[in-house]
């Protein structure tokens, strides 16, 4: 049985802990907040928990196993590096640090202790996600020429992190599940309409060593909540639904094909191909509780999660790109 402390209950803990709960190899051993209001809740939901407004008592407990981090962003570096230094699994939400050089130390400490380190970005384990890594990876779509997303709601502004740390990250964990490459630059633009407030309208582009473009649209002011994400190939292109009740992937075998006048080189000739749609099944697996799976299957495997501290590095290296970029009115910002 692997003990888990849920450190933050305020909107992803009480998600967290039922997960954790809800499986046969783990149980709730604590649950800390600073918020009395808080831990009442979570008395009255996991009424054999620990209960600690400081996270110090957790990590004095030999008895603990893991954590799951679920503070605002700020705290995330302190708090997990704490927990890996007392001998702790951590399972950390995103963004799962401020900066590159606070997740490449995370990386580093984890890797030195052999401790399972794990950024909590959830849709790489959403079954729609897995299923359009199969279909990328299996050449079915050809070669990929684009990823565009479409993620906005009428959201809350937050004062810690813009809306690229906040939702936009969501897309930059699918695209470094899904995609075939990583990124070589970005440019981002961005406007902040309320005064002393992040940037809450985004608009990030990636660009790639070939002809794969990425584009993400990341708003929190829009009138009705999107979710929509676009991946077109050579072959046939996808659309993904996050909202939609049942058909969430829908695979068009529709594109075009060139080809070239044999009477003349000057002349190309085009044709559009409008093929069959399908929707394969998807599974309704909720994605945190693969997440949760997956994370205590590495620790008692000694397995490294897919997404690993590493793979967290690699999304706030964008991020960090991206606001130079919208410091510099878009400019093209490369990747190392």
């Amino acid at each position: 049985m692997i003990r888990v402390a849920i450190i933050g209950y305020g909107y992803w803990g009480p998600k967290l802990a039922r997960n954790f709960a809800a499986v046969e190899k783990s149980t709730v051993q604590w649950i800390c907040d600073d918020r009395p209001e808080m831990l009442r809740q979570a008395a009255q939901s996991h009424s054999n928990a620990k209960i600690a407004t400081d996270s110090r008592d957790i990590l004095r407990d030999p008895d603990t196993d893991a954590i799951a981090i679920a503070t605002p962003p700020a705290s995330h570096y302190q708090l997990a590096m704490n927990a890996l230094k007392a001998g702790k699994h951590v399972l950390l939400e995103k963004p799962m640090a401020t900066s590159s050089g606070q997740a490449k130390r995370l990386c580093d400490e984890a890797a030195k202790r052999k401790q399972v380190l794990m950024a909590g970005h959830t849709f790489v384990f959403h079954p729609a996600v897995q299923k359009i890594r199969e279909l990328v990876r299996s050449g079915e779509l050809g070669e990929i020429y684009y990823y565009d997303a479409v993620r906005v709601n009428l959201g809350i502004v937050r004062n810690d992190v813009d809306v690229l740390w906040d939702v936009a990250i969501h897309d930059l964990s699918i695209i470094d599940r899904v995609l075939p490459n990583e990124p070589a630059a970005v440019s981002a633009h961005g406007m902040s309409h309320f005064s002393g407030s992040q940037v809450n309208t985004a608009y990030l582009t990636l660009l790639f060593n070939s002809k794969l473009i990425a584009h993400i649209h990341s708003n929190w002011l829009a009138p009705v909540k999107t979710r929509r994400t676009l991946v077109g190939g050579s072959r046939k292109m996808i659309i993904f639904d996050e909202l939609e009740p049942s058909e969430k992937i829908k695979i068009y075998d529709r594109g075009v094909t060139i080809t070239e006048d044999a009477e003349s080189v000057y002349k190309v000739l085009y044709d559009y191909r409008m093929g069959d749609m399908h929707s394969p099944r998807i599974e309704s697996t909720e994605p945190l509780r693969a997440e949760v799976d997956h994370f205590l299957k590495c620790i008692e495997r000694g397995e490294t999660p897919i997404s690993d501290g590493h793979a967290g590095l690699r999304i706030i290296q964008i991020l960090e790109a991206a606001e130079r970029s919208l410091r510099a009115n878009g400019r093209v910002i490369k990747l190392k």
